[in-house]
C-alpha cells in the first residue's frame, strides 16, 4: 500500500532522515519505534508533506502505486491517508461535534457524513455524552479518541497514528490499542508512531526501529520482543549482557 524509498529529509542544514525505506501492507498494522529524536514524527510529516515543500530532498513515497512526495497535502488526504497528529490538535474552541464534522471538509456526500458521524459515535460512545461541549474541556484520553474520530470521517485507506497513548493512564492506552485494533479490523491500515513499545508490539503486524534518523531493524513483533536490544533498551528488561549490549549497540547505531 505505501512504498517509502530511500528518503531523506533535512531541517535547515541538518539531515533528520538519512535515506529511509520501508513498506506497509493493506490491512496491517506497521509500528514505527524508536527514542525521541529518532525520527519517526519527521517521518509521518515528511509522508503527509507537512514540511517545507522541497521535502524530502531525496527519493520517493508511493501509495496505491501512485507517487505521492511531491503532492499537496490535501491531495493526499483525498488520496486516502489521514494523520492524527502528537498532542491530538482538536479545536478546542469548537463542539465535539463540529470537530468532527471538520473532518469530513474534503467530502461532498451529506447524507453519508451524517451515517459516518452515528459510526464514530458507535466507536467512541463517550463522544456522543460530549457532542456539544467544547472539545478543549474534554480529558486527555477523550481528546485523543476525538482526534481519531476526527481522521476517519476522511474515510481514509491508511491512518497515521503519532503516540496515541501520550499522556495517558494505563487503563486509557489500553482502551485506545483496543479501539486502534477495532478499526483496522474494520478494514483500515494503521501506521503507528508509538513510545510504548510494549503495547505496539502486542498489537502491530510488523515493526521498524529507528535511531537517529535511520531505520536500524525490521521484524515481526514477537521477534524484536525477543531481540536483547530491544528488551534491554526499548522495553526496560534487564539482561546479563546489558553494558556489553549497550556498547554493542551505541556501535552499530554511530557507524550504520
Amino acid at each position: 500500500m505505501l512504498a517509502v524509498r530511500n528518503v531523506e529529509t533535512w531541517y535547515d542544514l541538518i539531515r533528520a532522515l538519512h535515506g529511509i525505506s520501508f513498506e506497509i501492507r493493506e490491512g496491517s498494522i506497521v509500528a514505527l519505534l524508536g527514542s525521541n529524536g529518532a525520527g519517526k514524527t519527521t517521518t509521518l510529516k515528511t509522508i503527509m508533506r507537512l514540511l517545507d515543500d522541497d521535502q524530502p530532498e531525496k527519493g520517493t513515497i508511493e501509495f496505491l502505486g501512485k507517487q505521492i512526495h511531491k503532492k499537496d497535502t490535501d491531495a493526499i488526504v483525498r488520496m486516502g491517508i489521514s494523520y492524527v497528529p502528537e498532542g491530538r490538535e482538536v479545536f478546542p474552541e469548537l463542539t465535539v461535534m463540529e470537530n468532527i464534522q471538520m473532518g469530513a471538509y474534503t467530502r461532498r456526500d451529506r447524507r453519508d457524513i451524517k451515517t459516518d458521524i452515528e459510526k464514530m459515535y458507535e466507536h467512541f460512545p463517550i463522544l456522543k455524552e460530549r457532542k456539544n461541549q467544547q472539545a478543549g474541556h474534554l480529558s486527555g484520553g477523550e481528546q485523543q479518541m476525538l482526534a481519531i474520530a476526527r481522521a476517519l470521517m476522511t474515510r481514509p485507506k491508511l491512518l497515521m497514528l503519532d503516540e496515541p497513548s501520550l499522556g495517558l493512564s494505563p487503563l486509557l492506552t489500553k482502551e485506545i490499542f483496543t479501539i486502534i485494533k477495532n478499526i483496522n479490523s474494520e478494514g483500515v491500515t494503521i501506521l503507528l508512531v508509538e513510545q510504548n513499545v510494549n503495547m505496539a508490539l502486542k498489537y502491530s503486524d510488523f515493526a521498524y526501529l529507528m535511531e537517529n534518523g535511520r531505520i536500524l531493524r525490521a521484524d515481526k513483533p514477537e521477534v524484536l520482543r525477543e531481540d536483547e536490544d530491544v528488551k534491554e533498551f526499548y522495553l526496560g528488561i534487564a539482561t546479563e549482557t546489558s553494558v556489553k549490549g549497550y556498547k554493542r549497540y551505541r556501535r552499530k547505531v554511530r557507524f550504520r
